[in-house]
């Protein structure tokens, strides 16, 4: 079944691209081209993964340890208040847009 440019034009549009007429008829059979020849490697003997090689998580444990004193963190802070880092505020409180 070959794409038509009604189908190019529904992947630009999930893509959000914007194509003209001209680019819709010259790209259907360029994809089309495309899909059969990965079509042809695609074997059911090769189960689908979503990458190349395995890969898994290194998990750690959690554990609790000590953490640096705020105090001390504190020290180099350019502004502090109620023992936490002051810092500009970037947001207005308003609902004015």
């Amino acid at each position: 079944m070959a794409l038509t440019p009604h189908d190019v034009s529904r992947l630009a549009d999930l893509a959000r691209i914007e194509l003209t007429d001209d680019e819709l008829a010259e790209l259907a059979p360029q994809l089309d081209v495309i899909l059969n020849a990965v079509a042809g490697v695609a074997d059911e003997d090769i189960p689908p993964t979503s990458h190349a090689v395995p890969i898994t998580n290194a998990f750690r444990s959690d554990a609790l340890k000590p953490s640096w004193p705020a105090d001390e963190m504190l020290r180099s802070a350019p502004a502090e208040q109620d023992q936490r880092f002051r810092v500009p505020r970037i947001l207005d409180d308003s609902d004015e847009q």
